[in-house]
């Protein structure tokens, strides 16, 4: 069965994320994406996703092989200066 998915123009149109916390429960996970601004020292949630722990799975093996395909495209993706001091909200 091929599935047919309804894009709304303001869906469409996207919300741009330079960040993201994840959390989980034993039934969810919990993604919020933010957009940090520079020498800002606040930042909003622009987005939050729920979503369950089988489709979080599929989630990451998607991204995996996308990043997987840009780099062998493109070249390795390289680290953030500063990602370490923030690694620890990334999970």
């Amino acid at each position: 069965m091929k599935l047919q998915i309804d894009l709304d123009e303001n869906i469409a149109q996207g919300v741009y994320s330079n960040f993201a916390v994840v959390n989980h429960s034993d039934a969810d996970f919990v993604i919020d994406f933010i957009y940090l601004q520079p020498m800002q020292p606040k930042a909003k949630v622009r987005s939050r996703i729920i979503t369950t722990p089988k489709h979080a799975k599929k989630l990451l093996a998607a991204l995996t092989d996308n990043i997987n395909k840009y780099e062998k495209a493109f070249g390795p993706i390289p680290p953030d200066p500063e990602e370490g001091s923030n690694q620890d909200l990334m999970h």
